[in-house]
């Protein structure tokens, strides 16, 4: 089958539940599939995430920003994507090319024409044939965030974007509204701050339809 399903949202959207979920779902219907996620995916992948999501005793540009997931990216579509694809399984993939242009685009107020060259060269022109934005107000999605990390016990926080003032996140759910108004045949809007199965109940529709439409 070969589907390219993404999950975007700000921080503590449910996005990442949901991607369990689905998978879930998934498997009950014996449909081969793939989770894996941005930054990450490959070694080089986890060894950039550190760097980008765990508090830092260094400053990091918005510029390095863009060039370390850029870099994360291309090896996670050579390495990962495209392999799962040519065996006809569906990837979900936590967060893409979108999370670049919301963050450093709109939250950090970098060109977003210069983003859209830079993923399209660490993509290699690859689009999600679905991508579900979880959109909860950023007061909602920090609380949940930092509770989640408050959780986090013998490991490094992955706590550095949480840690961004609210006027960060507030640019950043706009940008995900924005490119999501912009494409409407690609995203799904979904209230995150419903109930967990509500949401559940709306991702497994859309995306059964989707299937049915592909086969």
């Amino acid at each position: 089958m070969g589907l390219f399903i993404t999950f975007e949202g700000i921080e503590g959207c449910g996005k990442t539940t949901q991607i369990k979920m689905l998978g879930e779902h998934l498997n009950s219907g014996n449909i081969p599939f793939i989770i894996t996620e941005e930054p990450g995916g490959t070694p080089l992948g986890l060894m950039i995430r550190g760097i980008l999501l765990n508090e830092c005793s260094f400053e990091i540009c918005a510029e390095s920003e863009v060039f370390l997931f850029s870099a994360a990216r291309a090896q996670h579509v050579k390495d990962v994507i495209l392999p799962a694809f040519k065996e006809k399984k569906v990837v979900l993939c936590d967060r893409f090319c979108d999370a670049t242009i919301a963050y450093q685009g709109f939250g950090r107020g970098l060109d977003v024409d210069f983003i859209r060259q830079i993923n399209a060269i660490s993509s290699g022109q690859l689009k999600p044939d679905m991508t579900f934005l979880f959109d909860v107000p950023v007061e909602v999605g920090l609380k949940r965030a930092m509770e989640r990390i408050s959780r986090v016990k013998d490991v490094p926080r992955e706590d550095r974007f949480e840690m961004e003032e609210i006027e960060f996140h507030k640019k950043v759910r706009e940008g995900y509204l924005f490119l999501a108004k912009s494409e409407p045949e690609r995203f799904r809007i979904i209230d995150g701050s419903k109930d967990i199965s509500a949401v559940h109940h709306e991702v497994c529709s859309q995306i059964s339809a989707l299937i049915d439409e592909r086969e």
